[in-house]
């Protein structure tokens, strides 16, 4: 039997879904799966998910934060657990961190084919060029590589990736957890219309741009304005709350906090339309899980995810996430009465239909037969 290991951070409520269809989708193939995280831990990731009954994963460092162990007890964690499981392919979640490389460096002196799963994109942020050569270089020692979308797919060919290793359907969520049948007899946490934004409190998600937006929305429509809902917390939550209290909208914007998956699905079950205003994103999961739940959405054009899940006009819109006039004027648009929710949602979730764990794992499977095809 063959085995394929898949190495990551840490496993959140997705990779669990993207794990069970890969193990589901390999069985057919008589092929082992082991899926490795370096902790159950992590500072950025506050996910808590119950891993017991999961016996394809393991983690490297239990309970311990990444960040509090040493490079070296970490890089003998997983060369061990690589020799112990002799993988026959690896699937490697990026390139940034220097133990992902470490596990690159091992499965080439062994001729091991390895997986790049990516979601990087050009305009994540300023590239020099002598960074994107060295980039170029470790990228090209991959077998063959599973992104996000199309934006991502670009990215690798500007890097010399060959076109023909690299297949789409990286990035998906577990839509039945959000279909509007599950959700919708959930009690609705706010007794008003709203618009929702889920996010880290934190500079890219761009949500003082987006609370400003919201300022001079409802200072136009007034009374009949929409609430707006930001669910999160972070390093910006006492700059946010500032804002509110400035503009004295207490009682019309919510925080609720972090809100763990199952959390999330009351808001998710009543919201209006969703709101994704980053300015930078590599993908933007989160408008996975809006669409999965049947939502219109707004989305910064700067995400990742935009291209290939925002059908303009259709199941949403989009917008320049430096223009707080063009957001404003789309949440004016939104709750005018002029606009289709119904319709718009009901195509946001035929859009999302595609992007299911079970696509990703047949997309998984063509990569990992391209590696041994080109191995040949």
């Amino acid at each position: 039997m063959k085995k394929i290991l898949l190495l990551q951070t840490k496993h959140g409520p997705y990779h669990i879904a993207r794990l069970e269809a890969i193990v589901d989708c390999m069985k057919n193939l008589s092929w082992e799966v082991k899926s490795v995280e370096l902790s159950r831990q992590s500072l950025q990731y506050k996910w808590v998910n119950d891993i017991t009954d999961q016996k394809a994963i393991i983690s490297l460092l239990k309970d311990k934060v990444p960040e509090d162990v040493s490079f070296f007890s970490l890089s003998q964690q997983l060369l061990n657990t690589l020799r112990k499981i002799e993988p026959d392919v690896v699937v490697i979640a990026g390139y940034g961190k220097w133990i992902f490389r470490l596990a690159l460096i091992w499965c080439i002196t062994r001729k091991i084919p390895t997986i790049l799963l990516s979601e990087s994109k050009e305009d994540d942020e300023p590239r020099i060029w002598w960074k994107e050569a060295i980039k170029s270089f470790l990228v090209n020692k991959y077998s063959s590589a599973l992104v996000g979308g199309h934006p991502h797919q670009r990215y690798l060919l500007k890097l010399g990736f060959p076109e023909d290793a690299i297949f789409i359907g990286y990035d998906v969520v577990d839509n039945s957890v959000f279909h509007p049948e599950k959700i919708k007899k959930l009690p609705s946490p706010i007794h008003k219309p709203y618009f929702l934004s889920i996010n880290r409190f934190v500079t890219k998600k761009n949500l003082l741009l987006l609370i400003t937006a919201y300022t001079n929305y409802y200072q136009k429509v007034g009374e009949k304005a929409w609430d707006l809902v930001l669910c999160g917390d972070g390093e910006l939550r006492p700059q946010i709350e500032g804002l509110i209290k400035q503009y004295q909208l207490e009682h019309h914007v919510h925080l609720p906090g972090f809100l763990q998956q199952d959390e999330m699905l009351p808001y998710f079950a009543h919201a209006k339309t969703f709101i994704h205003a980053s300015t930078t994103e590599q993908w933007g999961l989160v408008v996975n899980e809006a669409m999965a739940a049947g939502l219109p959405v707004i989305v910064s054009n700067r995400c990742g995810c935009f291209e290939d899940l925002v059908i303009e006009g259709v199941n949403g819109f989009g917008f320049n996430p430096e223009n707080r006039e063009k957001l404003t004027n789309l949440m004016m648009r939104m709750s005018s009465g002029e606009v289709n929710l119904e319709a718009m949602g009901k195509a946001s979730l035929e859009q999302i239909k595609k992007y299911s764990p079970k696509f990703h794992a047949n997309q998984l499977i063509k990569a990992v037969k391209y590696c041994f095809f080109k191995q040949g």
